[in-house]
C-alpha cells in the first residue's frame, strides 16, 4: 500500500506529481492511500514512492479539470481524480462520455468550485488597514470559503489590485500581496478589522440601486448566500429594504407617468386579453394598430404595417409579416415577393387593386447582421397575438375568399402550420368558417437557387392564383 499526503499549498502541483509517478509506476488506484491535505501516514503504508520510467499521456482537458478538482473539499477528491485517470489510460474517449459516472461525479465538483470562486469575487470585502501616510496602501479582508479556491483565485485579486498590498485571510489559507508578488500562509482566525472610511458610501449606493420592483428574495439568496451576509457591510441593509419593498414599489407604480386616455384605454383592452374583433370606427382601426404594442416585435421594426385596399373586397390576400422594404415604406409587398405576386396575378386575370393585401404579423420580425436585417419567421406566440388585429381586418372587409400565402398566414388563418406543399391550392376553412385557399409565399420562390426548382415551384403558385381567381368569378356567377 502507497500513501500520497498533499500540501495545503501547493495542492495541484503536488497531486499532478503524485499521480504521474503512480501512473507511470502502474500503481492500480486500490493500492494508493490518498491521506488529503496534511493527513498522517496509512499505519500500512510504503512511505517510499515508487519510481516510474513509462511515459505519461493524459488528456489535456483532465488535467484542465483536475486542476480545479484538487481545491474541492471532498476528502475523496484525489482518490477520484486517480481513479478516473487510472480508467482513461485506454480509454481516452472517456472524458466525452456524459453517460459516466465517474466523470459526471467529477465535472460536479468541478462547477462547485468554480461556483465557490465566482463568489469569492464577488463577496470579499477589503478594510485599509495600513497608516494613511504609508507610501503604499495596505487592505485585508476576512472571508469563509465553502472549497479550498483561495490559491486558484488569488491572481484575480492580484490583477484587479496590483497597485496595493493586501491579505485575505481563511481558516485554512491566508493569501498575501506585498510588492507585486502573492505569497500564501497557514490559515488564521478571523482578525479585528477596522471599518473602512469608504464603507458608508458604498451601503448608500447598494440602498439605491436596490430595485424593490424586482425582488425575488429566493433568487437573491440563490446569489448572494446568507453565510456570507455576516462579512458583507451592506447586507446589514437587506432585511430593511426587503421589507420596505412592497410600499416601495407601490409608491413607484403610482409615480409612474399615464398615458393619455385613449392610448390607456386601449392598452387596458390589451392587458385584459381582449379577443373580439375590431368594434370601433373604421376609420380608428388603422391607428389602433399603428399603437400596438401586444407582442415584443414593436420594439425594434420602424412601423406597423396596415393591410390596404377596397374595404369591401371580395378576396382578401394575407401574407406573412413585413419585409425590409414593407417596414420602412409602412405598405403591405412592396418589395421583392410582391413584385413576384404581381407578376404572376397579372398573368391569371388577378387584379391586386381590387383585393385587400395584408399579414398575418404586423411588425417586421428580423436579425441585425451587420447593415442588413435578415428576416426571421414569426413563431406561434407572436402570431397568436396579432391574430386579434387580422380578426378586425376580416371582420371589416368580409371577404368571400381569402388567399393566404406561406406557413404563418396559414396557421394565423387556420390553426395549422405544416404541410404546406400537400394542403396548397385546397380550400381549407377558418374556426368561423371562412374559405381559406392555401398557397406558397413568393419569397419561397426568391429563396430557391436551381432554376428548375424555381420554374416548379412558380408553376404551382400560378396554379394557385388561377384557382383563386376561378372561385371569385365563379361566385360571381
Amino acid at each position: 500500500m502507497h500513501h500520497a499526503s498533499i500540501p495545503a499549498i501547493g495542492a495541484a502541483a503536488a497531486w499532478r506529481e503524485a499521480a504521474r509517478q503512480f501512473l507511470a509506476a502502474g500503481v492500480p488506484p486500490d493500492q494508493i492511500h490518498w491521506g488529503g491535505i496534511g493527513s498522517a501516514p496509512h499505519l500500512f503504508a510504503d512511505l517510499e514512492r515508487p519510481r516510474g520510467t513509462g511515459a505519461v499521456t493524459v488528456p489535456r482537458s483532465f488535467i484542465a479539470m483536475a486542476e480545479t478538482v484538487v481545491w474541492h473539499r471532498d476528502p475523496e477528491r484525489f482518490a477520484r481524480l486517480y481513479g478516473f485517470l487510472w480508467r482513461l489510460r485506454g480509454a481516452p474517449h472517456l472524458m466525452t462520455d456524459r453517460g459516466d459516472a465517474d466523470l459526471a461525479r467529477l465535472r460536479g465538483m468541478e462547477k462547485n468550485v468554480h461556483r465557490c470562486q465566482h463568489k469569492m469575487k464577488a463577496f470579499v470585502r477589503f478594510r485599509e488597514i495600513g497608516a494613511p501616510d504609508a507610501p503604499r496602501r495596505s487592505f485585508a479582508a476576512w472571508f469563509e470559503p465553502t472549497h479550498h479556491t483561495v490559491e486558484p483565485t488569488a491572481g484575480f485579486f492580484a490583477r484587479r489590485f496590483g497597485d496595493m498590498d493586501w491579505r485575505i485571510v481563511t481558516p485554512d489559507i491566508t493569501a498575501v500581496f506585498a510588492n507585486g508578488a502573492v505569497s500564501f500562509q497557514a490559515g488564521q482566525a478571523r482578525p479585528d478589522l477596522p471599518e473602512d472610511a469608504s464603507e458608508q458610501l458604498w451601503i448608500t449606493y447598494f440602498r439605491n440601486i436596490f430595485n424593490p420592483a424586482r425582488l425575488k428574495v429566493a433568487a437573491m439568496q440563490s446569489e448572494m448566500p446568507r453565510k456570507y451576509w455576516k462579512n458583507l457591510p451592506e447586507a446589514a441593509s437587506i432585511p430593511e429594504l426587503i421589507a420596505q419593498a412592497p410600499a416601495r414599489a407601490r409608491a413607484m407604480a403610482e409615480a409612474a407617468p399615464t398615458l393619455p386616455p385613449a392610448r390607456m384605454a386601449q392598452v387596458q383592452a390589451q392587458l385584459a386579453g381582449c379577443t373580439s374583433a375590431w368594434d370601433g370606427p373604421q376609420d380608428g382601426l388603422p391607428a389602433a394598430i399603428d399603437a400596438c404594442t401586444r407582442c415584443p416585435l414593436h420594439r425594434s421594426a420602424t412601423q406597423a404595417v396596415k393591410g390596404e385596399g377596397p374595404l369591401d373586397a371580395a378576396l382578401m390576400i394575407v401574407g406573412e409579416q413585413p419585409g425590409d422594404h414593407e417596414d420602412l415604406q409602412g405598405r403591405p409587398f412592396v418589395g421583392p415577393a410582391g413584385q413576384v405576386f404581381d407578376q404572376v396575378a397579372g398573368r391569371v386575370g388577378l387584379r391586386r387593386d381590387q383585393a385587400y393585401v395584408t399579414n398575418a404579423v404586423k411588425h417586421f420580425k428580423f436579425q441585425p447582421r451587420g447593415k442588413r436585417r435578415i428576416h426571421q419567421r414569426p413563431d406561434s406566440g407572436e402570431i397568436s397575438q396579432c391574430r386579434w388585429w387580422l380578426d378586425a381586418e376580416l371582420a371589416q372587409v368580409k371577404p368571400r375568399l381569402v388567399l393566404a400565402m406561406g406557413a404563418t398566414a396559414a396557421e394565423s388563418l387556420t390553426g395549422r402550420r405544416g404541410a404546406l406543399m400537400s394542403r396548397r391550392g385546397r380550400v381549407e376553412h377558418a374556426p368561423n368558417g371562412q374559405p381559406v385557399l392555401i398557397t406558397l409565399h413568393p419569397s419561397y420562390l426568391l429563396r430557391l437557387r436551381d432554376p428548375q426548382e424555381r420554374e416548379q415551384a412558380t408553376a404551382l403558385f400560378d396554379d394557385d392564383l388561377r384557382t383563386a381567381a376561378d372561385l371569385l368569378a365563379t361566385h360571381r356567377n
